[in-house]
C-alpha cells in the first residue's frame, strides 16, 4: 500500500452513499491510512452509526472564516513556491477551460482549483513525514474528480477515480476525457459503466478501467427466518428521485392491490419527490396499504428488511441521462436472501439475471413488474429458491472485504493494471 491514500469526496458523511463508508471501514480493517477529504458537510440531521468507527482523519473545504481564509492564502503561497512551474500552468489551464466543470456539477472549475490547493498542501505534508508516495483517489467523476486532476497536475501524485451514475454520464464527454487522461486508474461499479468509459475515452489516454462492485458486509446483512404471514410485506428503499422509478412501483402496487393480492407496502427514503408521490399514492387508492418512513439509517434498515418478503426496485433513466449503476439496496436485500423485483436499468441486470437469483421487468413495464409480483406473491417455493440464489451470488461477487482488498490493488504502485478487468 501506498503510505496513505488521500480519499476524496463530494460531501461527508452521506446517508445515501454507504458503500463509500463501507469501503473506508473495510480498508482501514486491512490496515490502510486513510484520509477523507470532503468538499463540503453533508449537514443531513441523520447519518450511519457506523460512520463514528471511522478512524481517518477529515478535512472540510468548506469551512468559512478568518482562519479557514488565510489557511487558504497560505496555502496557495505554499503551494506556489514549492512547484511555480506547475502551480503557474495549472492556473493557466483552469482559466483558458472553464469548461471542465460544465454539466453536473456544483463548483466551478476556479472553485475546484482552489480546492486542489488545499489537496496539494496535504500531498506534500505527507510526503515530508513518509518517503512512500500518497495516492489520491476520488469518489465520483464531476466535482472530486476534477479536484484530484488538478492536484494531480499541482503535484505529480498518483490519481485514481470511481465513477458512479450521474457523475459519468451527465458531464460532457471531454471532461470525463480529460479526467481520465491524467488517472492512473478508473473505478467503476458495473461493466456497463465500464463500457461506456471505453467508447467515451480514447485507448490513447485511456487508463486501465476496473469494475469493483460495491461490497456488503455479509454478516451484518444476512438471512433471517421470517415467519410466514397472511399479507406479503414488499419493501423499497432509495431516495425519492425520478431515476428510482417510485410512481411506476406505485402503480404496479395499485395494480397488484385491484388484482386482489393482499400486501403491505412500505417505502424507505427521502427526496424531493416525496409530496407528490405520496400524492399519487392516495389518488390510486392505495390508502393505508402503503407507508412512507422517510430516511432512515443502515440499522434501521436492516431490520427492516428482516422482516420483508419481497423487495421491490424499479430504476428507470430519466431524458437527462439520469440513471443508477447498481444501487447497494438490492445487493443488501440479496444478502439477505430476499427475493427481488427489478427492472433492467443501469448494471442491475449484471446483478440480478430474471429467473435466477431474481425477477426483472423493462424500466416503465407495469405490467410486467405486476406481473413479477403477483407470481411470487403466489409462489413460496419460488420467493425461497430466488433469496437463496441471490444470497449466493452476493457472497460470490459482492462482499466489502473483496472490494477493499481490488482498491488496495488500484492504489499500490507495484500492481500492474489491466484495462477493463472485472473484480
Amino acid at each position: 500500500m501506498p503510505g496513505r491514500v488521500i480519499l476524496v469526496v463530494r460531501s461527508w458523511p452521506r446517508l445515501s452513499q454507504t458503500f463509500i463508508l463501507n469501503e473506508v471501514l473495510a480498508m482501514e480493517r486491512r490496515g490502510a491510512e486513510l484520509t477523507i477529504v470532503s468538499l463540503a458537510h453533508s449537514n443531513e440531521q441523520r447519518r450511519q452509526s457506523q460512520v463514528d468507527k471511522v478512524r481517518a482523519p477529515i478535512l472540510f473545504l468548506d469551512d468559512v472564516g478568518f482562519r479557514a481564509r488565510w489557511s487558504r492564502i497560505a496555502g496557495h503561497a505554499h503551494v506556489l513556491a514549492a512547484a511555480p512551474v506547475r502551480y503557474v500552468a495549472t492556473l493557466l489551464h483552469v482559466l483558458a477551460n472553464p469548461g471542465l466543470s460544465r454539466g453536473y456539477a456544483t463548483c466551478s472549475a476556479v472553485r475546484c482549483f482552489g480546492h486542489a490547493v488545499v489537496v496539494a498542501v496535504l500531498v506534500l505534508r505527507l510526503r515530508r513525514s513518509d518517503a512512500r508516495t500518497p495516492h489520491l483517489h476520488a469518489h465520483f467523476a464531476h466535482d472530486p474528480a476534477l479536484v484530484g486532476m488538478l492536484t494531480r497536475r499541482l503535484t505529480g501524485v498518483p490519481f485514481s477515480f470511481t465513477a458512479h451514475a450521474r457523475d459519468l454520464y451527465q458531464i460532457p464527454p471531454a471532461s470525463l476525457v480529460a479526467r481520465a487522461a491524467a488517472a492512473n486508474a478508473v473505478v467503476t461499479c458495473c461493466q456497463v459503466n465500464a463500457d461506456y468509459i471505453a467508447r467515451t475515452v480514447p485507448a490513447e489516454v485511456r487508463p486501465p478501467v476496473q469494475v469493483i462492485h460495491h461490497g456488503v458486509e455479509l454478516d451484518r446483512f444476512s438471512p433471517t427466518l421470517r415467519a410466514p404471514g397472511r399479507d406479503l410485506t414488499l419493501v423499497s428503499v432509495g431516495r425519492l428521485v425520478e431515476k428510482k422509478g417510485f410512481a411506476d412501483l406505485l402503480r404496479a402496487w395499485a395494480a397488484l392491490a385491484a388484482a386482489g393480492y393482499r400486501f403491505r407496502g412500505e417505502i424507505y427514503g427521502d427526496g424531493p419527490l416525496r409530496r407528490e408521490l405520496t400524492e399519487l399514492s392516495t389518488r390510486l387508492g392505495l390508502g393505508e396499504l402503503v407507508s412512507f418512513h422517510g430516511e432512515r439509517d443502515r440499522d434501521e434498515i436492516a431490520r427492516a428488511l428482516a422482516r420483508t418478503d419481497v423487495f421491490v426496485l424499479t430504476p428507470c433513466v430519466t431524458e437527462d441521462g439520469d440513471r443508477d449503476g447498481i444501487p447497494n439496496v438490492l445487493v443488501e436485500a440479496m444478502a439477505c436472501g430476499i427475493p427481488v423485483v427489478t427492472t433492467a436499468t443501469g448494471g442491475i441486470p449484471e446483478l440480478v439475471r430474471s429467473g435466477e437469483n431474481g425477477l426483472v421487468a423493462p424500466p416503465g413495464d407495469m405490467a410486467a413488474i405486476t406481473a413479477h409480483l403477483a407470481v411470487l406473491a403466489s409462489d413460496p417455493a419460488l420467493r425461497r429458491r430466488l433469496g437463496e440464489s441471490g444470497r449466493r451470488t452476493v457472497e460470490s461477487g459482492y462482499d466489502v472485504e473483496a472490494a477493499a482488498l481490488a482498491l488496495e490493488a488500484v492504489f499500490d504502485p507495484r500492481t500492474p493494471l489491466t484495462a477493463e478487468v472485472a473484480s
